[in-house]
């Protein structure tokens, strides 16, 4: 059997970091990306230490033709793109409504929404010429919730919620499927910046039915399902990692 083609953006950190591992340990091939080159060069060393082949390609996800080439890069290198994770985001600046600007919009809205959907033009474009693909959009809970601060962060997470819906339906005769996958607590960077400190951390946990943040490894466990055949007949679906924290809203 192929190997398959995995491409990765936001992959070297968290989440993304986590699922490139997980899917060099099932034999995929891994393209993973992001803006850091001496990092992203590691990690494709350490995949490749891993017994698979991978290659790191820099690209910024807020600009459309970082990602074309990130795609070309792709095919070029191995033929084909199995499967594509669209992972790379920020929280941007958390604030109240009165104070957002116009920057923050920029910001939030590029790398969370843009960069999700120029990904899914370029990947789609080469899935749906090879007649098969799988893609997963990773938003967060807060796509699916409203929150009292960073109304930015949670209205592009939504928008990639909405654009995984539209996808899937546009994909699916293609062959290729397209579902999203909603974070909640993982215990990443990001997470740490957006608790502030161990008290904070501590309490949003309490609120959580299993009592705990979920792991980086977890989420990938979950995105490898997607993009595998075991998942063949999911499409269109958003798909929660919350410990059970949205099961009473």
């Amino acid at each position: 059997m192929t190997s398959p083609v995995v491409l990765i953006t936001g992959a070297l950190t968290g989440v993304g970091r986590a699922t490139a591992v997980a899917f060099a340990k099932e034999g995929a091939k891994v393209v993973v990306s992001g803006r850091r080159q001496e990092a992203g060069e590691s990690l494709a060393a350490e995949l490749k230490s891993l017994g698979t082949e991978a290659e790191f390609v820099r690209a910024d996800v807020r600009y459309e033709e970082e990602l074309k080439n990130l795609v070309d890069r792709t095919v070029e290198r191995f033929g084909r793109v199995d499967v594509a994770v669209n992972n790379a985001g920020t929280e941007g600046e958390l604030k109240p409504i009165v104070e957002v600007t116009k920057e923050d919009f920029d910001l939030a809205f590029e790398t969370n929404v843009l960069g999700t959907l120029m990904g899914i033009k370029y990947q789609l474009r080469a899935m749906a010429a090879q007649g098969s693909g799988s893609i997963i959009n990773v938003s967060s809970i807060y796509g699916l919730m409203g929150a009292p601060i960073g109304p930015l962060y949670v209205a592009s997470k939504h928008a990639v919620v909405g654009l995984t819906r539209s996808a899937a339906l546009e994909a699916a005769r293609a062959g290729v499927r397209v579902n999203a996958v909603t974070l909640g607590a993982i215990e990443t960077a990001m997470h740490d910046r957006v608790m502030g400190s161990e008290e904070n951390k501590a309490a949003f946990a309490a609120t959580i039915p299993q009592g705990r943040p979920g792991t980086p490894e977890e989420a990938a466990d979950l995105i490898v399902f997607l993009g595998s055949g075991r998942s063949g007949y999911i499409t269109g679906q958003t798909i929660t990692i919350d410990g059970g924290k949205m099961a009473g809203n």
